[in-house]
């Protein structure tokens, strides 16, 4: 008989590594087109654990070289911007687009240039020169133009918000046409030109909208200014430069929406908005306007329509001060209750593998330097996915881990938030990505699960008893310890077990190789549950698929 060692049945069906990963373990390379996909799910040009803003800048493009349909490039712009919610991805290849094919980008640039930030994006990649062009093209140029022309006037004022470049920047050198005499006024008054430059167009032909903006910024009073603003529909950054004190930010925070209240609580806070007027200035606590806040952040109808999931509410969370008022903490808490409601119900119970290592204590949009970098680090969003799954398919086990596996504790009493930042503490070490499989096989071996759902940034590099993270004939120690565990399952009746590994920095390999049983899937955004689900339920749709999918 041959070396049984060498010999096994199950190694067979294990793929050799076919890379080196960024922390020097075995990984398998993925095919260009899923490497960008995952990279325009989850990258941002920020400075993460093992790769510099250039590095992600430089792999980007070379895997771009690689892929020879155009077509592809249009829906990965679309589905990075309207799926996985990204901004600088989408814009960069926007760009590449620009340069690739002017009947595409024209075909997805109002989609993915949605707002003016992603717009002033595009407009700051091209003069940048990094994908092949300094300034824009003629046919660029009718792109930039047909949006400022079919522009609503409160999407304008939005797209005024916000510098280098600025919308006068992208107004001088786009040269729009105005349609009429009121786009005419408005592009002079967007570029301070004199009135008299906006002939035939005088003041009377302003947008009422921007004739009480311009009232506002003039009024000389609190109360002249309370008084516009209520009436006034604009996003409140075109306010709050003028805003005279706590009584207009009282109406500021009145004008805005759930999710610009959400985002800035600390900025009220500053403000005084928590705190109602005395004789000697404003002091005490003005329940009111608490109630208020904490009553449009928690609205259950609103969030279940707007489809919102745990992570934005985590990130307020983490996010808001100390000084914010406890009733509005306690709001996010309840909301990110509410959202969980939004996250999919597996089709059985999942064994959840939590990374805890040290490089998962990187920003998850990477080091953007002071005032740029999120305090939301990346075992925070994955302690978040491994929460709420859970909480939604609570016969599932969690099992965080670095260089070793550790038994979590988790109360079925506590929120979402708190879950999340009891698992989020684990760990701080090396890591292996093996090691929640090991414990499927041994401690779990047993209990019938639908699959696994690994939560990393899969650089794993070390595995128990083996150099490197290798496992079996060459192959990773997850690969090893997944056809265990497949092995396992089908004795309890389980036929076909998946795998779905979801990578959250953009690195372009994965500890398992793709195929029908594995889904390697990029991203933290909150379209990944519905892909999770949707591959453990055996839909045929895989991540790539899912991007072509995406109709033009």
């Amino acid at each position: 008989m041959a070396n049984k060692s060498l010999f096994q049945s199950i190694t067979s069906v294990l793929p050799r590594a076919t890379v080196v990963n960024e922390a020097g373990g075995p990984a398998y390379k993925m095919s260009a087109k899923h490497a960008l996909a995952q990279m325009a799910a989850t990258g941002t040009f920020g400075n993460v654990y093992y790769a510099s803003a250039q590095n992600q800048l430089d792999a980007m493009r070379k895997l771009i070289d690689e892929i020879d349909d155009n077509e592809f490039l249009a829906k990965l712009a679309v589905y990075s911007r309207e799926r996985a919610y990204m901004k600088d991805m989408p814009a960069a290849l926007l760009v590449v687009l620009s340069t690739r094919d002017t009947k595409l980008m024209h075909q997805v640039f109002d989609r993915v240039a949605d707002n003016g930030r992603v717009l002033r994006t595009v407009f700051q990649m091209t003069r940048s020169g990094q994908f092949g062009r300094k300034g824009l093209s003629s046919s660029l140029q009718r792109a930039f133009q047909r949006w400022l022309n079919d522009a609503s006037v409160g999407k304008l004022l939005s797209a005024s918000i916000g510098n280098d470049p600025s919308l006068r920047d992208i107004l001088r050198m786009a040269r729009p046409t105005p349609k009429d005499d009121a786009r005419r006024a408005l592009f002079g008054w967007l570029t301070d030109k004199p009135v008299e430059k906006w002939a035939p167009a005088t003041a009377d032909n302003l947008p009422s909208t921007v004739q009480s903006l311009v009232a506002y910024r003039a009024a000389d009073t609190a109360e002249a200014q309370t008084l516009i603003a209520g009436d006034l529909q604009v996003r409140w950054d075109l306010l709050a430069d003028a805003a005279t004190g706590p009584l207009v930010w009282k109406a500021i925070a009145r004008q805005m929406g759930p999710q610009a209240l959400r985002m800035n609580l600390n900025t009220l806070l500053r403000h005084d908005v928590f705190k109602k007027p005395g004789i000697l200035g404003f002091a005490g606590t003005d329940n009111a306007m608490i109630d208020y806040v904490a009553g449009q952040l928690a609205d259950r109808d609103a969030i279940a329509r707007s489809r919102q999931f745990p992570y934005q509410f985590l990130a307020a969370y983490m996010n808001a001060s100390d000084e914010v008022p406890s009733q509005i903490k306690t709001a996010l808490h309840d909301a990110a209750e509410i959202a969980c409601g939004n996250v999919p119900t597996l089709p059985g119970p999942v064994i959840i593998g939590l990374d805890t290592s040290g490089s998962m204590g990187c920003p998850v949009t990477g080091n953007r330097g002071r005032g740029g970098t999120s305090k939301m680090r990346c075992v925070d969003v994955a302690a978040l996915f491994a929460a709420a799954i859970l909480r939604r398919n609570p016969d599932s086990v969690v099992i965080p881990f670095d260089t070793q596996a550790y038994q979590a504790k988790v109360d079925p009493s506590d929120t979402i938030l708190s879950l999340s930042a009891r698992l989020s503490k684990y760990g701080g070490g090396g890591t292996d990505c093996s090691l929640p499989f090991v414990e499927a096989n041994t401690r779990y071996a047993k209990q019938a699960f639908a699959g696994i759902v690994l939560v990393s940034d899969n650089e794993s590099w070390i595995t128990s008893g083996r150099r490197y993270g290798y496992g079996q004939n060459g192959s990773t120690g997850v690969m090893t310890q997944w056809e265990k565990f497949k092995k396992t399952q089908r004795g309890h009746g389980i036929a076909d077990p998946k795998l779905v590994c979801i990578d959250i920095q953009p690195y372009g390999n994965s500890q398992a190789l793709e195929r029908n049983d594995i889904l390697n899937i990029g991203g933290f955004s909150d379209a990944v549950f519905n892909v999770v689900s949707s591959f453990l339920e055996n839909d045929a749709s895989r991540f790539v698929r899912e991007v072509e999918s995406v109709e033009l």
